[in-house]
C-alpha cells in the first residue's frame, strides 16, 4: 500500500509540473500562432487536469481501503483473541492485504478436507467479520501443505489437498452469506512454503490456510 501511494503521488507530482511547463511554453509562443497554441494548451491543461483528478480519487480510495484492513484487523484480532494468544493463528498486513494465517490442524484432521467441527465456531467469527467490516473487499482463500507425498488418503497430490481445502472454507463462508463473487479458492500444495520442511515444526508451519483479504473492491472487479 505505500508503494501505492508513492505512486500516486510521484504521478501527480509529475502532472503538476507538465502543467507548469505548458503555462510557461506559453509566453514565447509567437503572436500568429498564439491563438491556435492557447487553444492546443488548453486542451493539454484540461486533460491533465482530468488525469490529476482521477489520480486523487485512486489515492483517497486507496487510503480508505487501507483504513477499513487496519480495522478490520483490530476487530480479528480482538475477537480471536484465544486462538492467536495459542499461536495457531497469526495476522499480518502485508503488500497482498490483510493475510490471517490459520494451521490446519485447527480447521482439518490429517489428510482431510472436511472442516472439523471445531473449528466453526472461529470461522464464524472471520465471516462476520469479512461481511460486516470490509464487505467489499476481494477475499482469497489460499491452501497450504508441507512437501510430505500424499500416500495413504484418496487425494492424488498435495495439489488437490490444498485446494479442496481452501475450498471447502468458501463453501463455509458462502452458507454464512458472504457474496461469492468476493471470494477466490486457490490450492499451492507444498511450494510457498513459509518454513523448511525438515523438521517437524517446519512442516506444521507450513500446513495452513491463508484468509487473504484483498485492498481490491468487488465494485472494481465490476467495472473491470
Amino acid at each position: 500500500m505505500k508503494k501505492q501511494v508513492f505512486h500516486f503521488l510521484n504521478a501527480r507530482a509529475g502532472l503538476f509540473a507538465a502543467l507548469m511547463a505548458v503555462v510557461a511554453l506559453s509566453g514565447c509562443a509567437k503572436n500568429k500562432d498564439l491563438d491556435r497554441i492557447s487553444r492546443e494548451q488548453a486542451a493539454t491543461i484540461r486533460s491533465l487536469s482530468n488525469e490529476v483528478a482521477r489520480l486523487n480519487d485512486e489515492l483517497d480510495k486507496a487510503i480508505r481501503s487501507q483504513e477499513d484492513l487496519e480495522k478490520a484487523k483490530s476487530e480479528l484480532e480482538a475477537k480471536l483473541k484465544s486462538e492467536l494468544g495459542a499461536g495457531d493463528m497469526s495476522l499480518s498486513l502485508q503488500e497482498r492485504g490483510l493475510v490471517l494465517t490459520v494451521q490446519d490442524k485447527v480447521l482439518f484432521d490429517s489428510g482431510k478436507a472436511e472442516l472439523k467441527q471445531g473449528s466453526l465456531q472461529a470461522l464464524a467469527k472471520i465471516a462476520n467479520i469479512l461481511q460486516e467490516k470490509v464487505g467489499q473487499n476481494m477475499v482469497n482463500v489460499e491452501g497450504h501443505t508441507d512437501n510430505v507425498p500424499i500416500r495413504r488418503s484418496g487425494w492424488k497430490s498435495n495439489w488437490e489437498l490444498s485446494t479442496s481445502r481452501a475450498t471447502e472454507v468458501i463453501h463455509f463462508f458462502i452458507e454464512q452469506g458472504l457474496e461469492p463473487r468476493r471470494l477466490a479458492a486457490l490450492g499451492f500444495a507444498e511450494f510457498h512454503p513459509v518454513a523448511a520442511n525438515d523438521t517437524a515444526k517446519g512442516r506444521g508451519l507450513n500446513r495452513r490456510v491463508e484468509i487473504v483479504i484483498s485492498p481490491r473492491k468487488l465494485e472494481a472487479l465490476k467495472k473491470a
